[in-house]
């Protein structure tokens, strides 16, 4: 049973470190510009894979332009994926927006923003 979640795990980096390499040279997409995978999860039986993601941007328009973007590239990043990866059956993919970063940089403001007050 180990041998199952090392290579879940394994896969899981492949499939991240792969997916950035493909939205960096491949998607010529300009929604996608400045996206960053953040995580992986791959289910058990290897035939899905849920891939996190986020942007620096706090605008709503440009998190729903980020999403299409994802969502419409998506073939051709399975297709990529299907090419690199040495596995019998490609996972399909799908892609949730990473909340964390945006929420950390929502506490970094509003530490300085108390920094600030206790200053003045």
């Amino acid at each position: 049973m180990p041998n199952k979640h090392y290579r879940v795990g394994r896969l899981e980096q492949e499939i991240q470190r792969e997916v950035a390499d493909i939205l960096l040279k491949r998607v010529r997409d300009p929604r996608v510009t400045g996206v960053t995978i953040t995580g992986v999860e791959v289910t058990g039986d290897l035939q899905d894979a849920t891939l996190y993601y986020s942007i620096l941007s706090d605008k709503a328009s440009d998190n729903e332009k980020a999403a299409a973007g994802l969502e419409k590239a998506s073939g051709l990043i399975r297709g990529e994926l299907g090419h690199r990866l040495s596995i019998y059956k490609t996972p399909e993919i799908t892609f949730v927006q990473d909340k964390s970063v945006q929420y950390g940089s929502h506490i970094d403001a509003l530490i300085n923003e108390l920094h600030r007050e206790g200053r003045d």
